[in-house]
This record gives C-alpha cells, sequence and structure tokens, in this order.
C-alpha cells in the first residue's frame, strides 16, 4: 500500500497486559505536544464490545477472535486515515500485531500467515512499533494491583506463549524494545529520545516546498 509522503506518522506501542502501554501513551502525549506536534491516540480495541467478544471467543477458538478483532480495524479505518491526514503524530496502544501475537501464536503457522496478510488489507501497517517487553510475572503483577477480575487471556501460560511471540515480530521488523518494568518516566525518555528525531525529519520533508 502506498502511503502519502506528507501524511502524518503512526506509532504503535505493544506489549503484553500490564506492560504499560496506556501509561507510556499518556507520557509521550505530553513530551511530544509540548514540542508544539500534534498528536492524536487511539486503542484497539476501538469497539468495547468487540473486545470483549474477541477476548470471550479467544480460549477456545483463537481464528474466530482475530476475525472479531479484525473487523474492528475495519470498521475504524476511516477515523485512522482522517487522524494521520489532520495530525502529525497517531500514538496507538495495540494494532495488528496484538492478534499476531497472541491469536497467532495460538495457531498453526500456516494459518498465522494467512491472519497476517488479512491485517494488512484492513488496516494501517505502523511507522514504528515500541515493544515494551515486562515478565509475564511482573506483568501478571500489576493487572492484579488494577483491583479487577482477570481477562480471558491474562493467564501466565498465555501471557508467556505471547511474550515469546512478541519478541520474535519484535526481532523480525526491527522493533524498538524497551524495558518495562523501569519507572514510566524513564521508559518515556528513552522513547522520545529515539523516535522524536526521526519524528521531526518526517515532518520537515511534509512541509510546503519539500
Amino acid at each position: 500500500m502506498r502511503r502519502r509522503p506528507n501524511r502524518g506518522v503512526l506509532i504503535a506501542l505493544e506489549g503484553i497486559d500490564g506492560s504499560g502501554k496506556s501509561t507510556l501513551q499518556r507520557r509521550l502525549v505530553r513530551r511530544w505536544r509540548n514540542r508544539t506536534w500534534t498528536v492524536a491516540t487511539r486503542r484497539e480495541p476501538s469497539d468495547p464490545d468487540l473486545g470483549r467478544l474477541a477476548q470471550q471467543l479467544a480460549p477456545k477458538d483463537p481464528w474466530a477472535s482475530a476475525m472479531v478483532f479484525t473487523l474492528d480495524r475495519l470498521i475504524a479505518r476511516p477515523k485512522l486515515d482522517t487522524a494521520l491526514a489532520e495530525h502529525d503524530v497517531v500514538l496507538t496502544d495495540r494494532t495488528f500485531y496484538s492478534t499476531l501475537a497472541y491469536q497467532g501464536s495460538a495457531v498453526p503457522a500456516g494459518v498465522a500467515a494467512r491472519m497476517h496478510r488479512l491485517q494488512r488489507g484492513v488496516t494501517v501497517v505502523p511507522d514504528r512499533v515500541v515493544l515494551l517487553h515486562l515478565s509475564p510475572d511482573e506483568a501478571l503483577k500489576r493487572v492484579g494491583a488494577r483491583g479487577r477480575g482477570r481477562a480471558p487471556l491474562e493467564r501466565r501460560r498465555t501471557l508467556s506463549r505471547v511474550d515469546r511471540a512478541y519478541r520474535r515480530l519484535a526481532l523480525e521488523h526491527r522493533w524498538l524494545v524497551v524495558d518495562g518494568s523501569r519507572p514510566a518516566e524513564f521508559v518515556a525518555a528513552e522513547v522520545d529520545s529515539a523516535l522524536a528525531p526521526w519524528i521531526e525529519r518526517r515532518r520537515a520533508r511534509a512541509r510546503p516546498g519539500r
């Protein structure tokens, strides 16, 4: 899919449940808006009802779960395109890579490859991906501290499998991997330092006359 050179950049935050994606998103938004960039935020799933259905399906039918998440992305695509057209940066908490890590790691390789091809047909591939790496044990401690019951996929065995899948994806696609166990402000500073110069160069090329 050919991208317009003057559209905003799509930055994705990925990681297992409890790794700190939402916290990092809030801190990066503050930093990047202070740079006078226009920043839009989003998260997946976009539709809470579809998200709950996908979670319920996941333990017994990962393919069906993946298709529900895919439907959510297809429905949300127009809003994503608009956000990219109107902002310097769109910062998203999860993308289709979450489906590949969670549901894709629970099906045979051939099925996972079909899943991957389908995702690329319905949504936008992120320009940069940040993987917040955190051990499953520590992630479950954080999830438990939220004071709510665990979601169907928030189990140690599942998160260990997903963690391995995320690390494979990060290596294959050359993601920025950061240690999610450190204080949130340190994590935000590392990501900002790594990505801000590249974002600024993209913005400069998009200005009129460039």
